[in-house]
């Protein structure tokens, strides 16, 4: 299902955040928001799953638009994994998990069958059954983000949003979160800071800089020497990985003369 941000504008009092923003996420391909800290990235993301509404502009997945639907029907297409959650400290992995039926469920509804193996497939798919019982506070950062996506995925939503999902992840728990996501297959929309894992995991990228989308494409004709001179004010190159052969970004000293 296509995502599209249509002239999404964001005013908070005198403050221009986001101005004018608009692209679009092919189905079934991972897209990247990227720029600089405080460039926009995250305030356009959570524009797309309704936690901050644009001042003007439009939203759309598939052929609806996000905040003329209900938030239950926001939670059938949509699915988010985002950097903070307010989840009590006693919820039990396999609570967290079941919360992701929600937006399919009337109020007082009970857990079917259905919604069990749906359930137990999320936590497989993760490789999170052994902890199940588990309080999710207990977790290692890494093992809780991957009980946040099987959440997502008990939602079956053709939609994945990830707002910069491996802060806080050592290296191996963010390349293993990052091969997860990028099986799963669906429309995925992901604010990422590391430019190396945006180039690697990412079918096209949308660069965003003071509130503005500069560019959007794949990620060699958007990452480009001189464009990643301007925005980011560091040397860079796009290389074959030593290890893997796929496309690596590399970095060198900091720019003297940023243009």
């Amino acid at each position: 299902m296509k995502v599209v941000a249509d002239g999404v504008h964001v005013r908070i009092g005198d403050a221009v955040i986001l101005g004018s923003a608009g692209f679009e996420a092919e189905p079934g391909r991972m897209t990247g928001i990227i720029g600089p800290n405080g460039s926009g990235k995250s305030t356009l993301l959570r524009c797309l799953y309704r936690a901050l509404k644009p001042t003007r502009g439009s939203v759309y997945i598939g052929q609806d638009d996000v905040w003329r639907s209900s938030a239950r029907q926001a939670g059938l297409r949509t699915a988010v994994v985002a950097q903070d959650h307010d989840l009590d400290n006693d919820y039990s992995v396999l609570e967290v998990v079941a919360m992701g039926r929600n937006p399919h469920k009337r109020l007082l509804d009970r857990e079917t069958t259905a919604d069990e193996q749906i359930i137990a497939d999320a936590l497989d798919r993760v490789r999170m059954t052994w902890a199940a019982d588990r309080i999710f506070a207990t977790l290692s950062g890494g093992e809780r983000q991957r009980v946040l996506v099987a959440r997502a995925l008990t939602q079956q939503a053709p939609v994945l949003l990830l707002d910069e999902p491996t802060n806080h992840l050592d290296v191996g728990a963010q390349l293993e979160l990052l091969d997860l996501v990028r099986e799963l297959g669906l429309t995925t929309v992901a604010a990422l800071h590391d430019l190396d894992h945006a180039t690697t995991y990412c079918d096209r990228l949308i660069l965003v800089h003071d509130g503005n989308v500069i560019t959007s494409g794949p990620p060699d004709e958007v990452l480009t020497p001189s464009r990643v001179a301007e925005v980011f004010g560091v040397e860079s190159a796009i290389v074959a990985h030593p290890l893997t052969g796929r496309p690596h970004f590399v970095t060198a000293s900091r720019v003297t003369s940023p243009r």
